[in-house]
Order: C-alpha cells, then structure tokens, then sequence
C-alpha cells in the first residue's frame, strides 16, 4: 500500500466521525426545541433562536384605542355619514355660500347648542345614526328651544302640534313636550328612524320626508316612477323649501368640518355633559329651584323651556340642571319645605315689553296662549278687563291662540324714571368700562348675550332694566366691557 493511500484512510475515517457527531448534535438540539427546553450553554446557539422560538406577534392584531375627542364638534365630525351622498352638486354649494357669507349664524346658533349638543350626540351614536343629524336643530331652530314658526311648529325639532301628539309629546296650558329638550329629542329620533325604515334606508328621503310629509314625498316618488324618472332625492319634484333642506343640512355639515376654510369660527364646546337631570316630587317654580341651587334663572328656564309658566306643572317629574348644580340643588331639596318652592303668584305674567306709550305709561305685549282667557290675563299682568278690551279694541271676551295683546301700565311711568336713573348712577360705576350697543338676533337670550360678551347676567340686566323676560330680534341692549 503506498503512503498516499496510507494518509487518505484516516482522513476519509475523521469526515464521517465528523458527519456523525453533527447529525448527534443536530439531534440533540431539535429535542430541546421540542420539549421547551433550552440549552443551558446559550453563547452555543445562534442569537436569534431564542427570538424566533419566543415569537408571538399578538400585538399585530392590536389597533391603539382612538383617542377621545375633548371637543363635542370634532366628536361630531367623526360621526358623520352622509358626505359621500354629496358629491359635487350646485344646490349644496349655492347653501354652503349662504353659511361662508354668513357665519354669524352658525356661530350664534353653536353657541346657544352648547347646552344640548352634547346630549344630542350621545343619542344618535347610541342608535347609530349620522352624526349630521345633530345639526338639523341649526337648520329647524338655530338651537332655540323657544323657537315658534308660522306654521305653529315649537322647538329645537320643531313639531307641528299634530306630529308632537302623535310621538307623545303633550301640549298643555303650562307644558309643552315641543319644547322638552330630551323628550323632543327622543320623538325626533323616533320619527326620522321610522322615515328612514320607510324610505328603504335612504337617509336624505327620509330627511326631505322630516320637512314636507312623508306623503309629499311619497307622492313624488310614485309620479316618477310613473314617468319612468329617477326616485333618489335630487330628482324628486318636490316643494322648493324641501329642496334647498336637504342641500343645507349637507352644505352646514361640510362647513363644520372645515370652519376654517369658511370662516367660521366655531367655539370649542366640552366633549361632557352639559346638564343632568334630577328627579322631584312635588310642584316647583324654576325661580325658587334657581335660587336655592345658585342656577341662573334664564339657564334654568333654557335647559326647562317646556313649563311654559316657568313653574312644574303637567311636565315630567323631573329637571334639567346643569351638572356642576345637580348635586347641591339634590341635597337643598331634600331639606325644604314645599311651600318654599312655589311662588305666591299662580300665573307668571310673560311679555314683552316695548316702547313707552303716547300717554306716558309703559306699553306691554303678551301673546295668547292656548286655554288662556281675559280675566287670567288682566288678573296675571295686574290690569283690568275692561282696560284690556279697550287697549285692544275689543267687543267680546274670544281670544284666538297666538294673538297679541298690548297693555299700558300709567303707574309705572314714575317707576320706570326712577329704574333709569338707578341705572345712571349705576354706570357711574362703569365709566372705565367701554361701552358696545348690541343688536339682538332671532333666537338670542339674556343667557346667550351675556356669555357672548363674558359679563355677568345680573350685570346685563342692571345695565337694561327696560328689556323684559323675553328680548325681542331688533332690540339694542347696552353692554360694558373692559377697553
């Protein structure tokens, strides 16, 4: 045998000895992995075993919780449903115009919804609903609970008597379920949800629907099927206010998205709610609930706009009060005596006033409500009946619903010099102050006033004494504020 065969024997003998001890090894190692069981030497194993071993990619399928929006306008952008229904259309763009040119009007109208939006969305997202459905009070009332059409509609929703009886919403002397901030929310829903079943979904029918009648637009839809014509909104022959209201309530939501762009300024409005409701057992006037929760009387009358006589009578059992007050007013009435919480007064005189009559007294209007006669008229405004048909010029004792009557109170005249003069020395006190006349808007109150302005009720009311319970759209209230 020669010595290169002598030196290839043993070297062929090391490449199997060598082949064998790593299929061992091999071995070894997929046992451990099978068992769970992890060498204890680890500088022997490659660095990214452990990591493949331990591998478990959950958090993969994990979305990060969205953050809440602390604005109720933001929560309510993210809510909308309806913009891919829009499109580029002229009817939406000639509305979309009005609001950019004027954007007063959404801002006053935020501002007075500040008190019932946050409410309102709660609801919709509770029924899954558009969210753009928050901004049909914009369009119905501009958020003005107390809001009165010429159709006898009442409200944020605005229900004609008929439609409100039949969601059950009760219509009294002294309550008005119309204008019940939760109850007419609640009927407003129902009602659209039941529109929208009707017309197979379809949101905008069924928002035209909210606005002429389900048999108006019924009706249309049957005449352009007959015509072989399209039956989605845009097409529909419908009655022009009902087409320019579906156009507006998309036209307001594309400027809620983007205030900017339009400029709008809409007032950031807290993503809590603004009002909780506390439960009562007995009759109440809302200026003594006011007092003893140390609630502003015209707030309280706006989140309770439904006791027409401010007092709780015919109404649900319960109130609205502004959360920061519920728990204090809860604790006051739990220590009071009935007859601490009711007026001597039966029937709240509720006018307006306006400018002083030729003869030197202080002319009044008051609006005839439903079940109201002249004697608890005179009795409640503190005239006489027969002055009350002489000022009026009227034969007999019939009084029509909505009907205005005006009343002179000649003894006030003294009264009235001596409230200005008050007023005068008053404003002494404001001289550092600069001073703005401000002209009131359809829908405003003394509330919404002073918050527009950042000054105190009380003080808006020292400053106007003149003014009245109700203000009037056109009427020039005084207001100081720091230079």
């Amino acid at each position: 045998m020669s010595s290169s065969i002598r030196r290839s024997v043993p070297s062929a003998t090391l490449t199997r000895l060598a082949q064998a001890i790593a299929v061992a090894v091999s071995a070894i190692l997929a046992g451990c992995q099978s068992t769970g069981q992890m060498p204890q030497n680890d500088t022997a194993k490659p660095k990214n075993m452990a990591a493949r071993a331990k591998q478990k990619p959950v958090w993969l399928s994990e979305k990060p919780s969205p953050q809440v929006p602390q604005d109720i306008w933001e929560r309510m952008r993210q809510g909308f449903q309806l913009q891919e229904t829009a499109g580029v259309n002229p009817r939406i763009e000639q509305q979309r115009l009005w609001f950019a040119s004027n954007p007063s009007f959404l801002e006053g109208a935020g501002e007075r919804g500040s008190l019932y939006m946050h409410y309102i969305v709660e609801r919709l997202e509770e029924r899954n609903m558009p969210l753009e459905l928050a901004l049909l009070p914009v369009i119905e009332s501009a958020y003005n609970p107390m809001a009165y059409s010429r159709a006898n509609a009442v409200g944020l929703w605005q229900f004609i008597p008929s439609t409100g009886r039949y969601f059950n919403l009760r219509q009294t002397r002294f309550y008005d379920g119309r204008r019940d901030i939760t109850a007419s929310t609640t009927a407003a829903m129902d009602y659209l949800t039941r529109l929208h079943d009707m017309f197979n979904g379809d949101w905008l029918l069924a928002l035209a629907a909210y606005n002429a009648g389900e048999g108006t637009v019924s009706r249309a839809i049957e005449r352009n099927e007959k015509l072989g014509l399209p039956t989605d909104y845009w097409n529909l022959p419908l009655p022009a206010e009902t087409q320019a209201y579906v156009p507006k309530l998309l036209a307001l939501s594309q400027v809620v998205l983007a205030p900017d762009a339009y400029g709008v300024n809409l007032n950031p409005i807290a993503n809590e709610p603004y009002f909780q409701v506390v439960e009562i057992n007995q009759r109440m006037d809302l200026s003594k609930v006011a007092a003893v929760a140390n609630i502003d009387e015209d707030e309280l009358f706006q989140l309770n706009p439904a006791f027409k006589q401010r007092t709780t009578i015919d109404g649900p059992q319960h109130l609205l009060v502004p959360t920061s007050k519920a728990q204090l007013l809860t604790a006051s009435l739990s220590t009071m005596r009935p007859e601490e919480l009711i007026s001597q007064r039966s029937l709240k005189p509720v006018f307006e006033t306006a400018d002083d009559s030729e003869v030197g007294g202080v002319r009044r209007s008051y609006r005839v409500k439903r079940g109201d006669n002249l004697a608890q008229i005179a009795k409640a405004n503190n005239v006489q009946t027969k002055d009350l048909q002489r000022w009026n010029k009227l034969s007999g004792n019939k009084l029509k619903v909505g009907q205005t009557l005006v009343m002179q109170d000649a003894k006030a005249t003294k009264a009235t010099g001596k409230r200005v003069n008050t007023v005068v020395a008053a404003n002494s006190k404001d001289q550092k102050k600069q001073q703005t006349q401000y002209k009131v808007q359809q829908g405003d109150s003394l509330y919404v006033v002073a918050k527009r302005f950042n000054v105190e009720m009380q003080h808006l009311k020292r400053w106007n004494p003149r003014m009245g319970k109700a203000l009037k759209p056109g009427q020039m209230l005084t207001v100081y504020s720091p230079h």
